[in-house]
């Protein structure tokens, strides 16, 4: 079916391995919450694909798959390190192409950034304890050894390989928000004195084998993207003030990163930012705030403008047609990053390219009714909010927005157990 009108965000882009996807809409990662205790995908994942692939969108990025089955980020958690899952990868990947989308796998290492509740023997760089009011809930990260850095980047070819195989149609790393690839380009926590840390080029170094490995594993006509933060500066200060974390990555960083990266034939840099510190991104107030923020990282974006010639996704802020068409006819991004308005109206795409949709979404302000625990579970109980409506679709249902905070909570208590309610994120370096 044609498009209504000559929107730029239905038109096609070639990608620099030869690869087209249909139109600009990117489906971001969002961590589904689907994986039992076996760290396998499930019916749901199939499901859920297949509907988002059915709403339109041009590229479809998995939430994390992890790279270590001992070694996760978030409860429910995909993990493959064999092809032990692979039948069940095969139907998740075929959901997930349908209608002549792409679907690529996000995969990642968390690093020191597990919580002890699923893993008490984290790794990072460097080890030490954390400080702050968060550093109860993650256990004190081992130093990783040279041998042990070298076994991760070979997990990372070896799951981009299966991913490959299982018909996925490209790979995403995750070097931003905190994870271990962003850990090593951090100099808050990367320490090191050897070969992976202390300036900037040794401290990417990790990030780079771990690039150089996926694509020699998946070939030269698959794509490779990269996730990777404009600066280690939380996102709300990056949307409204300068007041980030003294000493981390930052931007004249991130953009000698990103031109290497071009230079190394990455196909997309998926622009992000923050450690989650502040999690804007996780926590809303409701559509007024949601709205008032705007598009994330647009500054960012207009400084690398004509730096590379890679395709740019931007990610975060996305709730109308006009922002997005202005986004793209600025030449500041080529992909248009959404992900939360995909929960909440699966056929977003369908509805902008051939329904003449020019609303904004609207994302709902989730409360509990409860104001203590609003403010205990931050969030987390947002989060919460999306993992459930996303099971929803997974189990063939309707997103319902009038679902509340309480009952969210109440899903993944029972999905996860208590430590679903420990933060996902570290709050603070200090």
């Amino acid at each position: 079916m044609p498009a209504t009108s000559a929107l730029n965000v239905a038109k096609p882009l070639t990608l620099p391995c030869g690869v087209t996807v249909k139109n600009r809409f990117y489906k971001s990662a969002m961590n589904e919450a689907l994986a039992g205790r076996d760290c396998a995908p499930t019916e749901e994942h199939v499901k859920l694909y297949h509907r988002w692939a059915m709403g339109g969108a041009g590229v479809l990025v998995t939430g994390n798959v992890m790279v270590d089955r001992t070694q996760l980020g978030e409860p429910g958690n995909v993990a493959i390190e064999d092809e032990r899952d692979l039948n069940m990868l095969r139907r998740w990947a075929k959901a997930g192409t349908c209608n002549g989308a792409h679907c690529w796998m996000q995969i990642n290492h968390p690093g020191r950034q597990s919580p002890a509740t699923i893993n008490p023997h984290p790794y990072a760089p460097s080890a030490g304890a954390l400080d702050g009011d968060y550093a109860r809930f993650f256990a004190p990260p081992r130093e990783l050894t040279v041998a042990q850095i070298h076994d991760i980047v070979r997990r990372f070819a070896a799951t981009s390989g299966i991913a490959k195989k299982a018909g996925f149609t490209g790979v995403e790393i995750h070097a931003a928000h905190g994870y271990l690839i962003n850990q090593f380009l951090s100099p808050l926590d990367n320490r090191r004195t050897d070969e992976y840390g202390g300036s900037l080029e040794n401290r990417a170094r990790f990030l780079f084998e771990v690039v150089a490995a996926v694509r020699e594993a998946v070939g030269p006509k698959f794509p490779v993207a990269v996730k990777i933060n404009s600066s280690d500066v939380p996102i709300a200060a990056k949307v409204n003030a300068p007041d980030g974390v003294p000493g981390g990555f930052d931007e004249e960083e991130s953009i000698w990163v990103i031109q290497r990266l071009a230079d190394m034939g990455v196909d997309l840099i998926d622009i992000s930012g923050g450690t989650l510190e502040k999690p804007v991104i996780q926590t809303t107030t409701g559509a007024k705030e949601d709205e008032r923020r705007g598009v994330y990282f647009t500054a960012f974006a207009q400084r690398i403008k004509g730096m590379v010639d890679t395709p740019i996704a931007l990610t975060g802020g996305f709730r109308s047609a006009s922002d997005m068409e202005t986004a793209l006819e600025s030449g500041i991004t080529q992909m248009i990053g959404i992900a939360r308005p995909l929960v909440v109206r699966p056929n977003l795409p369908n509805l902008i390219m051939y329904g003449n949709w020019r609303a904004p979404v609207r994302l709902p302000w989730v409360t509990t009714g409860i104001k203590a625990l609003d403010k205990a579970f931050g969030g987390v109980l947002v989060i919460s909010w999306f993992e459930l409506q996303m099971n929803r679709i997974g189990r063939g249902k309707e997103p319902d927005p009038r679902i509340g905070g309480m009952r969210a909570l109440l899903f993944v208590l029972k999905q996860h157990g208590m430590g679903a309610l420990a933060p996902r994120r570290r709050k603070g370096h200090q």
